[in-house]
């Protein structure tokens, strides 16, 4: 049985629609994330599911029971479920640990596990207005872990942080699955955190699901060009076009549209049988490796590579890498 089940939810806001009948589930411990442009109705979605936003069509099921809206109830939300959203706030003029007592119903030592788990414990005697913004996300995500959720509802939580607290709040984010027990659901505009992350992604566009499936397929095999390009550079191909690289590879398919990345090409100076002769444009250095745009006859082709011997103006040959 899934631990949620998404079932045909519309919704439309101020007689514009916002979702077109999204169904989906999620099995228990499941990483899932949701991506797609600002506007394609992620967070709505993501409201909806947590009870806080009423659908208009459709249901959701949590643990096979329904998840009531505030249409139906008093006080809007699941009590097994968690939202941060992405416009949290903290109150100000109080001590951290101040906030987190008010909210706790758990044991010293579980309590204490959790500071450590969400990276605060050195931050309990600061005022809020004492802590950064990336420090303020995390004591929020201990205020709702207190409540111990089954499942957590994370709503673009890595806009706006720099790189130290991205990679802090990776490790928290982590940890609620593996040392909590706690199913996480990510909406997020940044594919790259998604790709590093779920065990599946949903990708939306203008209220509607274009492709489901594994952080790899969707890389590799996106259904369209808006999806290739959601998870970065890219060169679309024909079938018979990407042949005459070499022999395609076969993470990338085999449709009639081929979304190839750059780093499946590989570079020479020496001419062979399946290869294509071009000029190299330009050459961007990336830290992890470079970038590099060839001009073929007909069009451009965008190289990565982990070394590089080029220059603009070079004359250079393209293949798959074996």
């Amino acid at each position: 049985m899934a631990l949620l089940k998404v079932s045909a939810v519309s919704k439309e806001i101020n007689g514009n629609p916002v979702l077109h009948e999204i169904s989906f589930s999620q099995q228990k411990f499941q990483k899932l994330a949701i991506v797609g442009e600002s506007g394609s109705g992620k967070s709505t979605l993501l409201k909806i599911i947590g009870g806080l936003v009423q659908p208009d069509s459709g249901d959701v099921l949590f643990e096979n029971k329904h998840v009531e809206g505030p249409n139906e109830k008093l006080i809007p939300g699941h009590p097994k479920m968690a939202y941060l959203s992405q416009h949290f706030e903290l109150r100000n003029n109080y001590r951290v640990e101040e906030i987190l007592e008010y909210a706790n119903t758990l044991p010293e030592q579980d309590v204490q596990n959790l500071y450590e788990i969400c990276h605060i414990s050195h931050l309990l005697k600061r005022k809020t207005d004492q802590v950064s913004g990336g420090e303020k996300q995390r004591i929020a995500m201990a205020r709702l872990l207190i409540g111990a959720p089954k499942l957590f509802l994370l709503d673009e939580p890595f806009s706006n942080l720099d790189i130290l607290h991205r990679n802090t709040l990776r490790a928290v984010i982590r940890a609620m699955g593996e040392k909590l027990g706690i199913t996480c659901l990510m909406v997020s505009h940044d594919p790259a955190d998604a790709l590093s992350w779920a065990d599946e992604i949903i990708v939306m566009k203008n209220g509607q699901i274009v492709q489901q499936d594994t952080p790899e397929t969707i890389y590799r095999q996106p259904v369209n060009d808006y999806v290739a390009g959601l998870f970065g550079k890219f060169n679309a191909f024909s079938k018979a076009e990407a042949a005459a690289f070499g022999e395609i590879p076969n993470e990338y398919g085999n449709g009639r549209k081929l979304f190839i990345r750059p780093e499946a090409f590989t570079l020479s100076a020496k001419k062979s049988k399946t290869a294509i002769a071009g000029k190299v444009t330009e050459v961007t250095f990336l830290g992890s490796g470079y970038e590099i745009e060839v001009a073929l006859p007909e069009r451009m082709v965008i190289v990565r590579t982990v070394e590089n011997t080029v220059t603009a103006g070079d004359s250079v040959y393209i293949s798959f890498k074996k």
